[in-house]
């Protein structure tokens, strides 16, 4: 792990950081799956960031001013945000055209949250594809 996301993850009370561990070992799981290469791995705006030459920038975080919240942030200016609405409808909490967001109280559903990281990740592969190749 990269040293400014250890002191960033070491920031977070025990129970975000547990939670958001399990979300970056799934980016990297996925990444491995979907054979998309090497995952950088940085903090960018104070968050925990992640990219693949194939993809999109994916960073979480946890704000204390929310503190029962987590998002997992993407770039506004791609079609995933819209697509994931378009898919998953009600399924996601969704902040604009930027995040999804999540309770930390409530279950990661693994299967879909895999499926729109999954989509980030290649991006730049499948933009043109109607719902991202969905």
């Amino acid at each position: 792990m990269d040293l400014n996301v250890q002191q960033k993850f070491a920031s977070y009370p025990a129970h975000v950081a547990a939670r958001l561990t399990m979300v970056r070992e799934l980016i990297f799981k996925i990444a491995k799956e979907d054979k998309v290469g090497d995952v950088t791995e940085t903090v960018k705006w104070g968050e925990p960031s992640y990219l693949v030459k194939t993809g999109s920038t994916i960073r979480f975080d946890w704000k204390a001013t929310q503190p029962d919240e987590y998002c997992i942030f993407f770039n506004c200016n791609t079609t995933l945000i819209e697509t994931f609405k378009e898919i998953y409808g009600d399924t996601f909490i969704y902040q604009g055209k930027r995040a999804l967001v999540f309770n930390l109280t409530e279950p990661i559903l693994v299967k879909e949250l895999s499926h729109c990281l999954s989509m980030a990740l290649r991006y730049k592969k499948i933009k043109q594809l109607p719902l991202l190749g969905a």
